[in-house]
């Protein structure tokens, strides 16, 4: 499940059972990215409150589906195969566009063609996610500046970027500490 030690949810107590509580699945199990944080409990209150902020506020305007997709771009250009299957998950359960649909924007993230299946606002946000995760050094204000031409609004560049930088941390957190998807169990 991960390189270095855990408390796995039979075993866990006091703060730490009632994190494990909070973010546990409907089918009462709980992520392995979850209990790889059990050694300091304080670490996985930030790590739930960064994730709920950028994917499932109410106030976020880009859809739940593009900002999972995002996720999986920038897992993908980082290569971290866990994200890439649980956001792909998500992201599945979040578009309205039906399975089949999901599987080609999947598949062009993943495979770092995102102009195959994306356009507009959509690919602008998705090339400077790509840029964020790269090559952060290179962004400029002309950069903002075109994506605020292709119809991209303030807001939706930072929701973008808040993501990406989800992603980065959580990315480095799976490949860093060797969590892996043995024993994760989705819920629908």
């Amino acid at each position: 499940m991960t390189w270095i030690n855990y408390v796995p949810f039979d075993k866990a107590t006091g703060r730490l059972k009632s994190l494990y509580e909070k973010y546990m699945r409907a089918n009462e199990t709980v992520a392995n990215i979850v209990s790889a944080h059990s050694l300091r409990p304080h670490m996985l209150e930030g790590h739930m409150a960064f994730y709920r902020a950028v994917l499932g506020h109410s106030a976020n305007t880009l859809p739940l589906w593009f900002l999972e997709a995002v996720g999986v771009y920038v897992s993908s250009l980082n290569g971290c195969n866990y994200c890439i299957d649980h956001h792909g998950h998500f992201g599945e359960l979040a578009f309205e566009g039906g399975a089949d649909e999901w599987k080609i924007l999947s598949n062009a993230l993943t495979s770092d063609e995102p102009e195959k299946a994306f356009n507009g606002k959509h690919l602008a946000l998705l090339g400077y996610a790509k840029q964020v995760t790269e090559t952060p050094k290179s962004l400029t204000a002309d950069i903002i500046d075109d994506l605020r031409r292709a119809g991209v609004d303030d807001g939706e560049i930072l929701e973008v970027n808040q993501v990406c930088g989800y992603f980065a941390y959580a990315n480095r957190t799976v490949l860093g500490l060797g969590i892996s998807l043995k024993g994760e169990v989705y819920v629908d």
